[in-house]
Parts: C-alpha cells; structure tokens; sequence
C-alpha cells in the first residue's frame, strides 16, 4: 500500500469525480484510475461504485477514506518535524508558559522574536507548572518557561532572568508609607495567594515563612488579577512578580506598589526543554532572545 494511491483516493473521496480528482493531484485521469484499482486489489475490496454519472463511496470505502485521512495527516506532521529539525527557525515552537508569568512577560520579547524570526510560529500554551511538565515530557511541548526550582531530570535548563516580587498593599495600609519592605515588616503578617497548584504560591509560602507571616486561609485567588483587585478592595496584602506591574500591565488603582530591601525575594525564570530533543541548539538560541530583556524592567 503506497502513500501516494491513499493521496488519490482520499481526494477522489473529497471530489467525487475522477477527473477534477485527477486535476488537482496533477495527473492524469488513467493514472489515478490504476492507482485506486490496484489499492482495491491490494486490499481485497471495492471501495468506489463506479457509474458514468456518479462517483460513489462503498461503505468499506468510506471507512478507510476516513482513516486514510488520519493517516495521510500524520505522515505531514512527521515531514513537518523533519523540516522544522532541518530549519527550526521557519517552522513551529510549542512554548509553554504559566499563568503569573505569560500576560506580562510575552508582550516585552513577541516583537523581538519577530525580528529575529519572522518564519517563526510560536503555539503557546498556558498552563500550571505541573502541566507544563507534564507536557513537555510526554512531547506536546517543545520547551516551557518555568519558575525554578523543577524536577529537571533529563531537561535542559537555560536560566533567563531573577524577577524580584514587591509588595502590593491598599492604599491605606501602615506599611503603604514605607519607601522598601523588609521581611521582618512582614512578620505576623497575613497575605493574600493564589489557589494550589501556582508556582507563585509556593514562592510566597517560603517568603511567608522567612518572615514569619502566614497565608489567609479564608481566601485563594485563581488568577494575579484577582490577587490584585482584591488588594485594591482593601482585603489584604499580597507578593507581586515585579513584571506584572511594569508597562504595558499598569497597576489598579488604589494599589500600592513596595519594593524590597536587599536581598529581595525573587523568582527565577528559565527555558527547559528535553535533552534529547531535535531542536536543542535552536532552542539555545532562542533562550538567549527571550533572556534579553532591558535591565530596567527589572528593576522596581
């Protein structure tokens, strides 16, 4: 069974008639004849009834149409794979990102990638840290940004940046006066933090217990932005990655905005990917674009 009779029969099977079928596999109306008469000798049945004013499908034939199509499809992505192996900068990158970090950092680097690859096809996926993981070994993803640390057996882990957290406070809280937090402003402290299963929680539970704060059990957001409006509504305080309040994301209003006395928490962000994956040394490069941001957005 060849590739290219299940091509002529799956377009026959589209078009219903031998020659417009014939026409837009480019050949010649005997030749897809033949090649779909042998494919039913091969396979031992008729899959086309065959009348000098309708072409149509048995129902063997419209199973295996059906099949061949899938078939057919999974034959293009794997050309697909080899042609993005070959030249990774014209083909597809699966990129997975998640929650507190893809709406505030993607608009500062998209353009840059464009620049660099204007071929390039980025398929984001937004996910937890778990996920992505997940995601990543299994194969749907061909690289992640994720906050360390990770399980990394058998990734390649290419670190970015170190993104410092501020404080966010209602306007009207003691601490709202202060010009740098320290940890032990924090001390006794409730703060506000997002749902299980968020990276950004675990790194607010370790500054929690660093300054002897704890979370407020009565409350867990499952976004930033409600983190950030419930801080506006006067609920409590809470650790905001410092891209999520840099430009184009401004800050609510009724929000205030702390940086931290040095040595200030911080997350570190990475490019992870397979080590035995095809696009390695693409990737490597491609880590160095997205680890290129301007100093001062870093910087509360």
């Amino acid at each position: 069974m060849n590739l290219r009779a299940l091509q002529y029969f799956v377009k026959l099977a589209d078009l219903r008639h031998f020659s417009k079928a014939a026409d837009a596999c480019f050949v010649s109306q005997p030749t897809l004849s033949t090649q779909i008469k042998k494919l039913e000798e091969e396979l031992g049945v008729q899959l086309v009834e065959r009348s000098p004013k309708r072409i149509m499908l048995t129902p063997v034939g419209k199973e295996i149409a059906s099949r061949a199509r899938l078939l057919l499809n999974d034959v293009e992505q794997i050309r697909s794979v080899a042609r993005r192996s070959s030249n990774p900068a014209e083909g597809t990158v699966r990129l997975g990102l998640f929650p507190t970090l893809a709406p505030y950092f993607l608009p500062h680097v998209v353009p840059q990638i464009r620049d660099k690859y204007p071929k390039l096809r980025l398929q984001l996926a937004e996910e937890k840290t778990e996920d992505l993981l997940a995601m990543l070994q299994s194969g749907q993803l061909d690289a992640a940004l994720l906050a360390l640390p990770i399980n990394s057996e058998g990734m390649e882990v290419d670190v970015l940046f170190e993104e410092p957290f501020v404080l966010a406070l209602p306007e009207t809280h003691p601490l709202a006066g202060k010009r740098e937090i320290t940890l032990d402003d924090l001390r006794g402290a409730e703060l506000l933090l997002l749902e299980e299963g968020h990276c950004l929680r675990d790194h607010a539970l370790e500054v929690c217990t660093l300054a002897q704060a704890h979370e407020r059990v009565d409350f867990h957001a499952t976004s930033m932005e409600t983190l950030r409006q419930m801080v506006a509504a006067d609920v409590g305080i809470t650790l905001m990655p410092l891209l999520s309040v840099k430009p184009p994301i401004a800050a609510t209003r009724h929000v205030v905005l702390r940086p931290f006395s040095p040595p200030a928490p911080s997350r570190t962000i990475a490019l992870v990917w397979r080590g035995s994956s095809a696009l390695s040394a693409f990737l490597k490069t491609f880590a160095q674009i997205l680890g290129d941001l301007p100093p001062k957005l870093l910087k509360p």
